[in-house]
């Protein structure tokens, strides 16, 4: 391997680990934080996909076209989504058992699939990059490398730096970290906890969501999308610490590392090499990587 493939195969390494993180964070803070097992989080990856392949032409024709207001109206959506579906299933939810939380999320995995399936078919799709970002910057004298992937990074990049101000700095991270410790307390002492727990759903469906549209153009959009990605980001959270979002960071990263490199030097034994990372994280400290908090 010549420096100039593995500078490529590092690049992809850090691009698909971070777009890991993006998914896997909503995912931790709903599993995390809230205690409800979310079979149905990868579904929210997939619809982030589909929107960025149905609302492309809708945005073209009202407001001119534009990949970022489309992202922006996704996202718009993918809140109100998040907060409603919290409102109408997930609320009963925290103090059932988690067969329960099984069940009912993998019953909203159906629905999903069948909905997708009567509003946009069953046919794969792809979704092109915006103009402004359809290039590539040279490595080396042959090779090149897609601003595009470039972008996935620097956008995962700006939420990792916007969760961790968030949840370290801010009145709304610490009634998040109080909530998800002790919620009865924090209720008492006049904390809106429903409320809170609403805002929090709805940032990690919206995190999915945005996750789906921006893997979209370098993934194309295609029927159970979401079910792959759910396995490997409960392997993030585990591997992390569950309900620790640095750890999510931490572990994605060295995902991406690898599977990438595993596919490039062993791609016989590939699919089966995140899972002895994991195996072997977990011998180490049963507890994943960083603690909650």
């Amino acid at each position: 391997m010549d420096f100039a493939t593995f500078l490529i195969q590092c690049l992809n390494a850090l691009q698909y680990g971070l777009l890991l993180f993006l998914v896997a964070s909503g995912l931790t803070l709903i599993f995390g934080i809230m205690g409800v097992i979310n079979l149905a989080h990868g579904s929210f990856y997939m619809i982030g996909a589909y929107m960025a392949f149905a609302l492309a032409p809708i945005v073209e024709r009202t407001l001119g076209g534009g990949f970022f207001a489309t992202l922006a109206i996704g996202v718009v959506l993918a809140v109100l989504l998040g907060y409603v579906l919290e409102w109408v299933f997930f609320s009963f939810l925290y103090e059932r058992e988690h067969l329960q939380q099984v069940l009912m999320t993998y019953g909203l995995i159906l629905v999903f699939e069948e909905v997708r399936s009567l509003l946009v078919g069953d046919d794969v799709h792809g979704v092109a990059p915006p103009p402004l970002l359809a290039g590539t910057l040279p490595l080396g004298d042959v090779m090149t490398y897609p601003v595009y992937r470039l972008f996935i990074s620097g956008v995962c990049l700006l939420l990792a730096a916007g969760m961790w101000f968030v949840f370290t700095r801010t009145r709304l991270g610490m009634m998040i970290r109080a909530g998800s410790t002790n919620r009865e307390m924090v209720q008492s002492l006049g904390v809106d906890i429903q409320f809170l727990y609403r805002v929090v759903f709805a940032a990690g469906v919206a995190i999915a969501v945005l996750a789906g549209m921006v893997a979209a153009p370098v993934s194309s959009v295609y029927p159970n999308m979401g079910a792959s990605v759910l396995i490997i980001c409960f392997v993030v959270v585990v591997i992390g610490g569950i309900g620790s979002i640095k750890g999510a960071l931490v572990a994605a990263l060295l995902i991406g590392v690898v599977d990438t490199f595993g596919k490039v030097l062993v791609p016989q034994a590939a699919g089966v090499l995140v899972y002895v990372l994991m195996a072997l994280i977990l011998l180490w400290r049963p507890a994943g990587l960083f603690k909650a908090g």
